[in-house]
């Protein structure tokens, strides 16, 4: 079994440095083109089941990706992007952007995921497709954050305070195998 992740495209709260855990923000306009590139990017892969998660940025990325391939689309509520709480809609300098993602500090929030709340959540994912579809090629469209609890499902958790470099950009392409 092979997966293809990618991260939507960009929207206007990634240029402007703002959390957009579960707002349902629509891709800009560059977001639209960098999902029309990896369209062409994935044109020659063979894919046979896109997971989506079913935020508007993702959902607009998985549709551009899909014109005229017509591969059945899946919503999954599990690969939806963490719950940032009381930080949704803040800019990253507002608060300890790097403590949130420190899997080591483990920090309790108010209304926020709890880090390892997350990781287990995208794991548990990453187990129940890996035994539904063992002989299928996925692509996954999720989020940056969604991104890094799978390369560490994969890499293991390296042994770093903050893991943010771990993610992907708005539409990059990673792949892995099971």
């Amino acid at each position: 079994m092979e997966i293809l992740i990618t991260r939507h495209g960009q929207t206007d709260w990634n240029l402007q440095r703002k959390l957009q855990g579960r707002a349902d923000i629509e891709l800009n306009h560059t977001g639209i083109e960098q999902a029309k590139i990896a369209k062409e990017e994935l044109v020659n892969e063979k894919i046979d089941l896109i997971i989506c998660s079913p935020l508007k940025r993702a959902r607009q990325t998985a549709d551009i990706i899909n014109e005229g391939r017509n591969i059945p689309i899946i919503i999954d509520e599990r690969i939806s992007e963490r719950d940032f709480g009381e930080f949704e809609g803040k800019n990253r300098n507002e608060f300890s952007f790097e403590d949130f993602w420190s899997y080591k500090k483990a920090e309790n929030y108010e209304k926020a995921e709890k880090i390892q709340d997350f990781f287990e959540r995208i794991y548990n994912f990453l187990d129940d497709i890996k035994e539904k579809y063992k002989d299928k090629r996925i692509l996954i469209v999720a989020h940056g954050g969604v991104s890094i609890p799978f390369r560490c499902y994969f890499e293991g958790i390296p042994d770093i305070e903050n893991l943010t470099g771990l993610g992907l950009k708005n539409c990059e392409v990673r792949k892995y195998v099971f």
